[in-house]
């Protein structure tokens, strides 16, 4: 198992586990010190300040540990501005988005991770199961917040998540996927897909992180050409 996906998992258990955590590592503090320490009162100092120490590093920023991640993409394609299919024509930036069950707007992408991927593996496997695409995972684009009624409880009151947002440029797509019975997807200009999502965190998301991420890689390719020349 690699760094990632170690380090994905110990993200995901903080949520429910971190109290557990911190009797876990004081106790075996306590033990540690009572084998090697024999005056009574240096332990149970040591304990209370071993404890403390602990206690404070998990919930100094217990906001974010009560914070669920999901992974979600923003799958992206281009295509000619006429349709006669000139390769030297301007090329027009389209996102897909899909539907969902539950309410009118659209998605992109999203999902949970599983215990045994990164959030990139995951990123890629919902792309798959709910939109019907492959391609290549470019760049992170950010952590977007936003709340959600369905995970609020007593870690987190006002259900707190947050979206790991990358680019997917997509090189394939499925004629048959695992959600397609309840997922339709939707090629959309950047300026359409705006005024289609469904939460105004997208929005954000697809104007400060995918646009501008875009529009600066559209800088140094065009740098890289003008140096090559």
């Amino acid at each position: 198992m690699t760094i990632n996906k170690l380090f994905a998992r110990a993200e995901r258990s903080c949520r429910h586990s971190y109290i557990d955590q911190i009797l876990s590592l004081s106790l075996s503090f306590f033990f540690w010190f009572f084998f090697f320490v024999t005056d009574l009162k240096l332990v149970l100092i040591l304990f209370a300040g071993t404890f403390i120490c602990v206690t404070n590093y998990f919930f100094c920023d217990v906001k974010k540990l009560t914070q669920l991640t999901f992974d979600r993409c923003i799958p992206f394609r281009y295509k000619n501005s006429d349709e006669t299919g000139d390769a030297n024509s301007e090329k027009i930036i389209e996102v897909l988005m899909i539907n969902s069950p539950s309410g009118p707007g659209l998605l992109f992408p999203k999902g949970g991770w599983e215990n045994d991927e990164t959030v990139e593996e995951a990123a890629v496997r919902e792309a798959v199961e709910e939109a019907g695409v492959r391609g290549e995972l470019m760049d992170f684009l950010g952590f977007y917040h936003f709340k959600s009624k369905t995970h609020q409880d007593e870690f987190s009151p006002e259900g707190v998540c947050r979206a790991a947002m990358f680019a997917l440029f997509v090189k394939e797509e499925l004629e048959s996927w695992p959600e397609q019975s309840t997922r339709n997807r939707t090629w959309l200009t950047v300026a359409e897909a705006f005024v289609s999502c469904r939460h105004a965190w997208m929005r954000e998301a697809l104007q400060d992180g995918f646009s501008k991420w875009h529009a600066e890689k559209m800088i140094s390719a065009s740098n890289d050409v003008t140096l090559s020349c």
